[in-house]
Formats: C-alpha cells, sequence, structure tokens
C-alpha cells in the first residue's frame, strides 16, 4: 500500500510569545508549500483537589486558549487553511504521535527548565529526535 503524502504543517501552541510567533511564521510557510496549516494543543487534567469544580473542563479551557493564540497571532486575517486540534495528553507525545500524519512540525522554544543554558526546551528536544517528520525549530526574532 503505498503511503499517502502529508500536506498540512503541525504547529505547537501552548499560548507562549514563542508559540505565537512560531504559528505567525508556519502560516506562510504553509501556504508556499502548498500545505494546510494546523494549531495543535495539548492538555492534561489537573490532580490538585482545589482546582476541582464539576463544572471545569480542561479541555475546553485549552480549545478557549488555543483560540486566543490564533487571534493574537491573525487578529482578523486568519489563514485560509488552518485547523485547529486539541488532544489530551502530554505536548510531547502528542506531537509526536500527530508528526506522522505531518509534512512538518513548527515549534517555538521556551527552555523554561532548570538547565539555562540549554537553547532547546524539553518539548522541542524531544520533537527534534523523535518525530516522524522534518521538525522547524524556531527561535524567533532575536
Amino acid at each position: 500500500m503505498e503511503n499517502a503524502p502529508h500536506t498540512k504543517i503541525i504547529v505547537g501552541v501552548d499560548g507562549s510569545p514563542q508559540s505565537i510567533e512560531a504559528l505567525r511564521y508556519a502560516a506562510p510557510l504553509a501556504k508556499a508549500l502548498g500545505h494546510d496549516l494546523e494549531a495543535f494543543a495539548s492538555w492534561l487534567p489537573r490532580i490538585a483537589l482545589e482546582d476541582y469544580t464539576p463544572q471545569w473542563n480542561p479541555e475546553e479551557d485549552a480549545r478557549v486558549a488555543l483560540d486566543a493564540a490564533i487571534t493574537e497571532a491573525f487578529g482578523a486575517d486568519e489563514p485560509e487553511h488552518l485547523t485547529r486540534a486539541v488532544v489530551m495528553g502530554p505536548a510531547a507525545p502528542t506531537l509526536i504521535e500527530a508528526s506522522k500524519q505531518a509534512a512538518m512540525l513548527v515549534m517555538g522554544t521556551r527552555g523554561r527548565g532548570g538547565f539555562k543554558g540549554l537553547l532547546l526546551g524539553s518539548v522541542s528536544s524531544s520533537l527534534a529526535a523523535h518525530a516522524h517528520c522534518p521538525v522547524l525549530i524556531h527561535h524567533g526574532e532575536k
């Protein structure tokens, strides 16, 4: 069975300025390559009792945050072929799984962990090592 070509660029979006810049960067790239653009967010339920209320919906919170990031990135000029994906699970494993259906992953990098000398964050590093497609790590404007 022949593999179908993958024609979407997935951008990991966590609401950080770096991920919003990566989303902006990926939009013209996707257009130039004739690919769709997917803004991808993941979420994990918190297990602290003080956070729990029956009305709390962490998946909906993730959707709202993703929509806000897209609005911040593009305003009213949202790319025509932009889709959204909100998936339950840790960021790195869910993006690695999604990479099986992508032409490319695009990530911003924050490096928010405890090792300040590292140039990539842990999610970016994991994706660069384990994704099933090319990964572009966007460092933003200097």
